[in-house]
């Protein structure tokens, strides 16, 4: 099984392929599915700014292309290197993580450095609305 280090790895060469051309900011993303695969991902702009995608939302695009539908821990990257910001998921992606991450999940807020910090999903999206509240 992949460790920390496999995934923040994965997430900073993600980083590194971002197309961000207007933003000039960099995101990568790292998902580990349960068959212990990495899956990445990268934010991709658009002229037509609502256009653009998350570098989670192109993970997780990656991780079903992949035969996985589950999120066992989740690294996102951007920043610059000691900047000390936390760049965690927007609040659409909470929403789309949430669709395949338990409650407990982890979530490893990196920059280019390494960690710095985990939260849980329940942490970043409290309350949340997800596939439970649909079965009847």
């Amino acid at each position: 099984m992949p460790d920390l280090n496999a995934l923040i790895d994965a997430a900073r060469d993600a980083m590194g392929n971002a197309y961000a051309p207007y933003s000039n900011f960099s995101v990568g993303a790292a998902i580990l599915g349960p068959s212990g695969q990495i899956f990445a991902g990268a934010n991709v702009e658009n002229a037509a700014y609502p256009q653009g995608q998350c570098a989670e939302t192109s993970a997780i695009g990656a991780m079903i292309l992949g035969g996985d539908r589950a999120i066992r821990e989740i690294v996102v990257m951007g920043g610059k290197p000691g900047d000390g910001l936390l760049c965690t998921p927007c609040g659409g992606c909470r929403q789309r993580l949430r669709e395949f991450a338990a409650p407990n999940t982890p979530i490893h807020v990196c920059g280019p450095e390494g960690l710095r910090r985990t939260f849980t999903l329940a942490e970043l999206l409290p309350h949340s609305f997800g596939p439970d509240n649909l079965d009847f």
